[in-house]
């Protein structure tokens, strides 16, 4: 029966993402620096950034979201499309779009390519998706 119980909670399947070397680096050890104090938002971008291919070399990474990337995402349930900048938390500043990656939708986001959707919960519990319109640098 527990074999079940984890099957079924392993439904939702994570989409492939692609993290540039330096910035896996300084997430992870932002993860790990920040688990204190934002423990839900830490974990969720230490996991993402254990899943994520790490590559070396930039050219790769045309069309995917890393650090300072602006992006272009629709909310799958709402339909609402937003326009952000993907920030540390140093920068971010909502009135300016700027969304840090140490928070739900800034870890979602990082490392996906344009026409991906990922799903994930929010701190209310609520499960959530987006999908990547367009990213530039």
């Amino acid at each position: 029966m527990s074999k079940k119980n984890r099957k079924s909670k392993s439904e939702v399947v994570l989409p492939p993402i692609t993290v540039i070397e330096d910035e896996a680096k300084r997430l992870n050890a932002l993860a790990s620096s920040s688990a204190t104090l934002f423990p839900r938002a830490a974990h969720f971008l230490a996991q993402e950034m254990d899943r994520a291919t790490v590559v070396t070399d930039n050219s790769e990474l045309r069309g995917v979201v890393r650090m300072g990337s602006q992006v272009r995402f629709c909310d799958d349930r709402t339909g609402e499309v937003r326009d952000v900048v993907l920030v540390y938390p140093h920068e971010a500043d909502i009135t300016l779009k700027r969304v840090s990656v140490l928070t739900p939708v800034g870890a979602a986001l990082i490392g996906l390519s344009i026409g991906q959707a990922i799903e994930f919960q929010t701190p209310g519990a609520n499960k959530r998706s987006l999908t990547v319109l367009d990213v530039s640098d």
